[in-house]
């Protein structure tokens, strides 16, 4: 069975929230968040929570063993982007764009 939490609207880059993503697909659930908790990076942080809420949700929606889970995969898609302005020289701006992202973390039983 699976089970599955979404984290929308986190403010860091799809980009950065990827090479996070990547360390822990496939890997049990203890594993998993024993690497976010020592990566020093936001996203680790942003992961981890998306993490513990998936967890939540087996546990108490679906009634499964949080010892027998593993993480199947972790999406991170773009979301909306705010753009600010910057006054430069002359007159002239420049754009900023502050960049969201939607995390979405995906628990299953392990096969075996």
């Amino acid at each position: 069975m699976e089970v599955k939490a979404v984290y929308k609207y986190a403010r860091i880059s799809a980009k950065k929230m990827r090479d996070v993503a990547q360390e822990i697909q496939g890997l049990s659930v203890s594993q998993a968040t024993d690497i976010l908790s020592y990566t020093p990076k936001k996203g680790a942080y942003l992961l981890n929570k998306t993490l513990k809420s998936a967890l939540a949700n087996a546990e108490n929606n679906a009634e499964l063993s949080v010892d027998t889970l593993m993480v199947k995969s972790v999406m991170v898609d773009e979301g909306p982007t705010m753009r600010r302005t910057m006054p430069r020289a002359r007159g002239s701006a420049n754009m900023i764009r502050k960049r969201t992202s939607h995390i979405t973390v995906i628990l299953a039983d392990q096969e075996g």
